[in-house]
């Protein structure tokens, strides 16, 4: 589940001395999109997307006396209303609260073991976006990309394990140098079962194989890199339909502190660049080039607001266009303000321009309006 709290501009550094926090930690977020489509697409609309997530922290040396030992549980609902499936028919996907499926599912449920500063070890139902491909300084935006890239989150038989499926995992992860990480993780390659999409269900199966993901980190106080590869060890069929091949991909993320305002480094401007790949034979997006920028406290006394704009560039696969004689790419626009009103209250207009939805010649290029309102206690 994405959640938009209040967040100013981001600190890259990493501190290795985590402070102890309560014994049980339990939060509740709620999240409410309205959302219309006022110009092209496939039709116009308005729909009411939700998400409700309600999550607890166990910390395991204070409750059990298991030094080193976190355990995490998240319970998701969605309404399952659609946007985008419905009424623009773009690639990327307007809300990142879309599910498609009204359920209450159990999203995560893990145990993480840390030994000392330097390594752990997670095992469990799992979403590998909370630490894969995550950018901090795109979680302002809502459009689903900026989570994510879709060169990722549209691989796999259901997806990668992310939202709204997830899938038993095991990850580690090591620092290796000052600033530097490694992480790696092994995944079921089919998270929940798609037939059956209202269910948490685990099938660890031969045929359905494993998702393999590695990820080195670079993290100082104002930037962050990331690098990441992927791999699913089952095959899939081709686009044509003529043969088998593996999926696979790789992606790069760089996140800056670009401008900090004097007497408080939490406000300023931020920016980010993603580019990733995709192997083209059995994925419709090739390539994903992605950027943004985020001004914390941009409005005096505002602290706490946001203010952002961002791109989204969807290239689709030489397979994909000759066999559904689609356009070459799919470009959306974000403009976004969120508006702290409370600890507890924000609300965050938005408005999204996409130009060629899934580079259908069919679809015009589509205007979406929303509006966000997210409670959290």
């Amino acid at each position: 589940m994405v959640c938009v709290m209040a967040m100013a501009t981001p600190s890259f550094a990493q501190s290795d001395e985590a402070e102890q926090g309560p014994a049980i930690d339990v939060s509740l977020t709620y999240t409410g999109d309205v959302w219309s489509n006022v110009s092209g697409g496939i039709d116009r609309g308005t729909r009411y997307l939700d998400d409700l997530g309600l999550v607890v922290d166990v910390d395991g040396e204070q409750v059990l006396g298991m030094e080193g030992v976190l355990i995490h549980g998240h319970l998701l609902y969605n309404n399952g209303q659609t946007f985008s499936d419905d009424l623009v028919g773009d690639a990327q996907v307007i809300s990142n609260i879309e599910a498609g499926t009204r359920a209450i599912r159990l999203y995560e449920a893990w145990i993480d073991k840390s030994f000392g500063d330097h390594a752990s070890i997670r095992l469990g139902l799992y979403d590998l976006n909370s630490e894969f491909d995550a950018n901090e300084t795109g979680s302002l935006f809502i459009n689903s990309s900026h989570g994510i890239g879709p060169d990722f989150s549209q691989s796999g038989d259901n997806g990668p394990s992310i939202f709204p499926n997830t899938s038993l995992a095991v990850r580690t992860e090591v620092k290796f140098a000052e600033n530097w990480r490694v992480r790696a993780a092994v995944l079921d390659a089919v998270p929940g079962n798609p037939n059956r999409p209202k269910r948490t269900s685990v099938r660890l199966s031969h045929n359905e194989g494993a998702l393999l993901i590695g990820e080195i980190e670079y993290r100082a106080t104002h930037n962050k890199f990331v690098a990441g590869v992927w791999h699913y060890t089952n095959r899939f069929e081709t686009l044509d339909g003529l043969a088998t091949g593996h999926s696979n991909g790789a992606y790069a993320l760089l996140e800056q502190q670009l401008t900090r305002e004097s007497g408080d480094a939490g406000q300023g401007l931020s920016g980010w660049l993603r580019a990733g790949f995709a192997s083209t034979d059995v994925n419709r997006i090739a390539a994903y080039f992605g950027s943004g920028l985020v001004y914390t406290g941009w409005i005096k006394g505002r602290d706490a607001d946001r203010a952002g704009v961002a791109l989204g560039w969807v290239e689709f696969g030489r397979d994909f266009r000759h066999v559904t004689n689609s356009e070459r790419r799919e470009v959306k626009l974000e403009f976004t303000y969120e508006a702290v009103i409370s600890d507890h209250i924000s609300v965050q207009p938005d408005l999204q321009l996409i130009f060629s939805p899934s580079g259908d010649p069919a679809l015009n290029n589509a205007v979406a309006i929303g509006l966000r309102t997210t409670l959290s206690f």
